[in-house]
């Protein structure tokens, strides 16, 4: 019979992903059959699906940690921002409406359904199923119609661990004072809970672990130290996005409100002798940058308007008349051209707007979405590509007569006549050994001979999974699922 179990937190990026991450690892050496849950996310960093829909990057990095293909049914909702009140919702991997977040919470209602279908399918396949929560249970506010939380662990009858993360400080305050707010049902849902992220001398907590089940009646199942290698694991939150590396070769990537897939970057950030800068607002790039990368967006007109408010419109300008190196991605690609039209205002109002005109080619939003998983050959043409199309609007011009990625009979991507700008609708092509090292080489920056960046995230899953076993009672764990 399967078993679950799901991981709720104190509150939002306490480190539920990479902590379910790393359960589903060590359960799968175990022997265990494992897969990953989320009833909800809200997430503009998604994945594609082998059954062709999209679902949150952290479950398709559960999935490889389960040694599973990310499938649309470990992600049933997912909610992708396009503005400060507003979200696509993404139902078993295809969209199904734009809403605004009183809208939403009609909406969640009928969704439960989906949700219990999705879980019921992957759970006829596998031994154990780790869920994670999103957000905190405390938000009693939500609890009416809560589909991500306690409402999902009461509809499917999942025990609960509440995880706390000490490193943001009060954490007594976080678990104690989750106990205090929920309703008497919704805690007794909650077996035990785990401390996470601590720094130094663990044993210096026991006294305030000890408080903690006291004052809850939980048990405890460890205190997990701070784990150094979860940089160098694919991040979901856009909060988590940080700089990286270090070396001669600076790659600069604007951070805009609403970028997207913005795990493209963490296997550079991996290659020697390479800085990745994340550029914040109100900071200029710098002038020994070697390569732009603009980035996938959600709301590609909007981050436009706010790249060029930070003046980083012209700070390309500058870097490209110095001799630099461009590369657009996705959203990236569609501000280099010269313009962005949306006649029938997919992202906002119907409009036209000018792009940087850096490639010779237009693009036109259309509500159909392109989804699919891709393989085939780029730069020299012989170099193999593999990645993911994940967007809207159709791009066309002069600059892609130079296409530099061959998808079977079709092209793609476009470049400028001297070939220092360039730009293409795929993700994650930098995972990709043989088409990153070719890349870096054409920059004139050789990459580290034999490193795979695909092995660094399983041997980094591995040493997690050995991390927990060491600091989280993971037989208590099991024996807590039901």
């Amino acid at each position: 019979m399967t078993k679950s179990i799901m991981i709720q937190g104190t509150g939002s990026n306490v480190g539920k992903s990479v902590l379910v991450a790393g359960i589903l690892r060590a359960l799968h050496n175990r022997g265990y059959k494992v897969a990953p849950f989320k009833p909800q996310n809200m997430s503009n960093n998604a994945a594609v699906t082998k059954d062709g829909g999209e679902i949150g990057r952290a479950q398709a990095l559960q999935a490889i940690a389960s040694h599973l293909n990310p499938h649309t049914d470990m992600n049933p909702i997912l909610l992708k921002p396009e503005s400060t009140t507003g979200s696509q919702v993404v139902v078993q991997g295809k969209v199904l409406t734009t809403v605004k977040g009183k809208e939403y919470g009609t909406l969640k209602h009928s969704l439960l359904p989906r949700v219990l279908e999705s879980f019921e399918r992957l759970s006829s396949q596998v031994d154990i199923v780790v869920v994670e929560g999103a957000g905190s249970p405390a938000e009693i506010n939500l609890r009416p119609g809560d589909i991500a939380n306690m409402g999902f662990a009461e509809a499917a009858d999942v025990p609960v661990i509440l995880t706390g993360d000490i490193d943001r400080g009060g954490v007594i305050a976080q678990v104690v004072g989750t106990h205090s707010v929920l309703p008497p049902a919704d805690r007794d849902l909650i077996k035990g809970f785990i401390i996470n992220k601590f720094r130094g001398d663990v044993s210096l907590f026991d006294d305030g672990y000890k408080t903690i089940s006291d004052m809850t009646q939980w048990t405890g199942l460890g205190v997990i130290p701070w784990f150094d290698q979860a940089h160098l694991l694919p991040a979901e939150d856009s909060m988590d996005i940080k700089s990286g590396g270090s070396g001669q070769f600076k790659i600069v990537v604007p951070k805009l409100p609403r970028i997207s897939n913005f795990d493209d970057l963490d296997p550079l950030k991996c290659e020697q002798n390479i800085e990745v800068v994340m550029l914040t607002q109100g900071n200029a790039i710098p002038g020994d940058t070697d390569l732009v990368i603009l980035p996938g967006s959600k709301s590609t007109i909007a981050d436009l308007a706010f790249l060029r408010a930070q003046n980083w419109d012209q700070d390309i300008f500058a870097h490209v008349r110095r001799g630099g190196h461009v590369l657009g991605i996705c959203g990236g690609y569609q501000m280099l051209g010269n313009s962005i039209s949306d006649p029938d205002g997919v992202e906002g109002i119907p409009s036209t707007v000018q792009g940087l005109g850096l490639l010779d080619v237009d693009t036109i939003m259309t509500p159909k979405k392109h989804l699919t998983e891709v393989r085939g050959t780029a730069l020299s043409g012989n170099v193999d590509v593999s990645g993911y199309e994940i967007h809207i609007g159709e791009t066309d011009g002069p600059d892609c007569t130079r296409s530099w990625i061959r998808l079977g009979q079709r092209t793609e991507g476009a470049q400028s006549p001297d070939g220092r700008i360039m730009g293409a609708y795929l993700h994650g092509i930098f995972a990709g050994d043989a088409f990153r090292s070719e890349y870096l080489e054409m920059l004139g920056q050789s990459s580290e001979k034999g490193f795979s960046y695909s092995e660094v995230v399983q041997k980094t899953l591995n040493d997690l999974a050995d991390h927990l076993e060491k600091h989280l009672d993971i037989d208590r764990l099991i024996g807590l699922a039901k």
